[in-house]
């Protein structure tokens, strides 16, 4: 069976140690984690963690089933499918020599992306959006030469009915 990423979101009780333990189960399973995000939700008792991980169907389910066990783990649910929005931000800082500015501007302009810091010889650009739009931005932007990049990893809602 072929792996592929999910994306998993649960509401955990916003206690010390309680991300350690999610973190662990996957470690001592040997599961990887390709991204982690955590922070509070709008009850301040309660935090929301996201997790991306590769993995196939039977394993995920595993996971799932440790995940529910543990005592803090509120509610979880597998955001991979097309109900939930998913999103990512990164903040890439771009080498932005005199010939390449004006291209760069346009392509932060095409992808709705802002210029948060500039220098004499970089910018530095904030985009939101799925992985596509990442990957595509970066991949414009690679020939003038990314010099770092942040990444959030990806965060995740149910949308709701209408």
């Amino acid at each position: 069976m072929k792996e592929q990423k999910h994306i998993m979101t649960m509401l955990v009780d916003n206690q010390p140690g309680v991300l350690s333990r999610v973190v662990g189960l996957f470690s001592g399973k040997g599961f990887n984690i390709e991204s982690l995000c955590v922070a509070p939700t709008m009850d301040p008792q309660v935090s929301r963690i996201t997790i991306v991980t590769m993995a196939n169907p039977p394993v995920i389910e595993q996971i799932e089933k440790q995940l529910r066990k543990l005592i803090n783990v509120i509610k979880l649910r597998d955001m991979t499918g097309p109900r939930a929005v998913k999103r990512e931000m990164a903040l890439i800082c771009v080498r932005a020599k005199a010939e390449f500015r004006a291209e760069i501007l346009r392509i932060v302009d095409i992808f709705r992306c802002k210029v948060v810091d500039v220098g004499t010889e970089h910018y530095i650009i904030e985009v939101t959006g799925d992985e596509g739009k990442l990957a595509a931005l970066i991949n414009l932007l690679n020939p003038m030469g990314i010099e770092k990049i942040a990444r959030s990893g990806s965060l995740a809602l149910y949308r709701e009915p209408k």
